[in-house]
């Protein structure tokens, strides 16, 4: 069943469009509406727009849109029923039991069941029995609160003793499996501890449940680190280790590590601001995280090869959500953990303050790749770094780094000005291009994902649309008499157009749950458009509409004579 409208329309209501978004986007006003720069894309010049009289958004630049739901649905990665439940608890109502479509994961059970778990581990690492793993964590410098305060433990050698105890504590095998705390054994079908002989590292989420874990291993053996899987509450590529304790930091900065240890040695020594990915790749949904808790992102990674390469990919995401970038260089030690160790937390925090910019990073990155002694190779430094400057914003910045630029090569600056200007309009050019393209495979349909059959169907979509964006805004005309007759499923060719007038005729009102946050954001697309011109009465859907009738009669009968045709000359083929 779908949820009652009543229940929709109360939370719509309490959950004013406005103040939901605004406490993730920057909003500005813009005549009735508001604007800001989207959170769903990268971009400097703000095309984000909250409708306040519509209660809906739509973005310009990349598309996405639709209501409240939506956006939460689309910020914090989640589904329709999760969005629900999340804006539910935030107006203080409760979500109709009879309102669900599909099951519900209890997501209590598994917070329960990995509280459990994490108790478990941690009485394993303080117990007598398995002091060598006490003494391997406080040998790395951990004091007996940070392990407390963080839940550190121990998994054991054992195959099975996690998952007995969790059993005897009623939870099933189908939890545990979904929870990566236990994997089935495709001999015997029996289960096994995911977790053995590892330092156990709890990661909690915001409200201080514990979602997953991350386990190094004691001594030799692959994989080092063993993470949690995405389970029913945990999704890695949105989450960070420690944002629940760094959270709280007041200076609007975040440290970011690799590793666990590294977050831990950093908060143990004062640095409460430090945080981790976990086990992958710095993921766009983290960048956008990251954002609502700093304005600066102090990068930390690993000395080594593949730790550079993830500082150039790290600062380019964290640059896209508008965030200020320092890189720290860990000098000395191979990470933050070997180096707080070796120098204390007087000398990481010079390291802080003497970190560099993200440019200054860029260049003198660009800088060691080349002998400036040597004329060729000075060429390829100028023109490397004119190509890195073409792309900064600021001109303030760009104007310091020509200095610079000019300083280290001994070539003029206003040489290098005009080859960075140069290369800027080329990158406008190409972009402009870019742009021009796209808007042209749009207009034919090509490459439409959303609604995969309007390149065959080009003129006839582009009236669906029309009178879909006016049935939208104008949720009345659907029970007019003069549509009456005129109105119905099959005047549409799209299966997507189709599946919008099918939601929209349902006697429980249109609803966002039968669409994704793509297919909301091509809705609100069509009423923006309908309600951009002057008229929008019932007048123009009875066009529309009789025109797509006829468009629908002609093909029917076309349809019905290339039958008949085929019948015939089937019948003359056999004579």
């Amino acid at each position: 069943m779908a949820l009652p409208q009543e229940f929709l329309q109360e939370l719509k209501a309490r959950c004013n469009i406005e103040d939901v978004i605004s406490g993730y986007v920057s909003l500005k006003r813009a005549g009735s509406n508001l604007v800001g720069c989207c959170p769903f894309h990268s971009e400097r010049t703000p095309s984000f727009t909250v409708f306040r009289n519509a209660e809906n958004f739509y973005c310009f630049g990349c598309g996405a849109g639709g209501d409240v739901i939506t956006f939460v649905m689309k910020m914090e990665n989640v589904d329709y029923m999760t969005a629900i439940e999340h804006l539910a608890a935030r107006a203080g109502l409760t979500v109709p039991d009879d309102g669900r479509s599909t099951p519900k994961v209890n997501k209590d059970r598994y917070f329960e069941m990995n509280k459990l778990a994490a108790r478990f581990f941690y009485d394993s690492l303080i117990d007598p029995k398995n002091a060598h793993a006490f003494s391997y964590i406080t040998k790395r410098g951990l004091t007996p609160q940070t392990i407390k305060r963080f839940g550190i433990g121990y998994a054991d050698t054992s195959w099975d003793s996690l998952t007995g105890y969790l059993m005897s504590k009623g939870f099933d095998k189908e939890e545990l499996r979904q929870g990566f705390l236990a994997g089935v054994s495709q001999k015997t079908g029996n289960l096994f501890d995911y977790f053995r002989n590892r330092i156990m590292f709890p990661i909690f989420d915001l409200s201080g449940n514990v979602i997953a874990f991350g386990g190094r291993i004691i001594g030799e053996g692959e994989p080092k680190y063993l993470n949690s899987s995405d389970t029913p509450v945990f999704k890695k590529s949105r989450n960070l280790y420690a944002l629940n304790h760094a959270k709280n930091n007041t200076d609007s900065s975040l440290i970011l590590c690799e590793g666990y240890m590294d977050v831990v040695a950093l908060q143990q020594a004062g640095f409460i601001n430090a945080v981790a990915t976990l086990g992958t790749a710095l993921t766009s949904e983290q960048t956008r995280i990251i954002s609502r808790y700093a304005q600066t992102v102090y990068l930390c990674y690993d000395s080594d090869e593949a730790g550079q390469r993830a500082t150039k990919r790290a600062i380019d995401m964290l640059g896209e959500v508008g965030l200020k970038v320092k890189v720290v260089k860990v000098e000395g030690a191979k990470d933050p953990d070997e180096y707080i160790k070796k120098y204390g937390k007087s000398s990481f925090d010079k390291l802080l303050h003497a970190s560099d910019g993200h440019i200054e990073y860029a260049l003198a990155s660009i800088s060691s790749k080349y002998d400036l002694t040597v004329p060729e190779q000075k060429l390829s430094f100028v023109n490397d770094s004119c190509a890195m400057l073409s792309g900064v914003y600021s001109e303030i910045e760009r104007e310091i780094f020509i200095q610079k630029i000019s300083e280290k090569s001994g070539i003029s600056s206003d040489i290098i000005r005009t080859e960075v200007k140069k290369r800027q309009k080329k990158n406008s050019e190409k972009a402009k291009k870019d742009s021009i393209k796209e808007q042209i495979n749009k207009s034919i349909g090509y490459g439409d994902r959303i609604n995969i059959d309007s390149a065959k169907n080009l003129s006839t979509v582009k009236k669906e649309e029309n009178l879909l964006g006016l049935l939208y805004i104008r949720p009345e005309f659907l029970n007019a008499s003069e549509l009456l007759g005129i109105l119905s499923e099959d005047i549409f060719q799209c299966e997507f157009t189709k599946k919008v007038f099918r939601e929209m005729m349902k006697d429980t009102g249109f609803s966002g749950e039968a669409f994704t946050p793509e297919e909301m954001g091509r809705i609100t697309e069509m009423s923006i458009k309908r309600r951009e011109l002057a008229n929008n009465s019932l007048d123009v859907a009875l066009e529309l509409a009789t025109a797509l009738k006829e468009e629908a009669d002609r093909k029917k009968r076309d349809s019905e004579g290339d039958f008949f045709k085929r019948i015939e000359e089937l019948k003359k083929s056999k004579k």
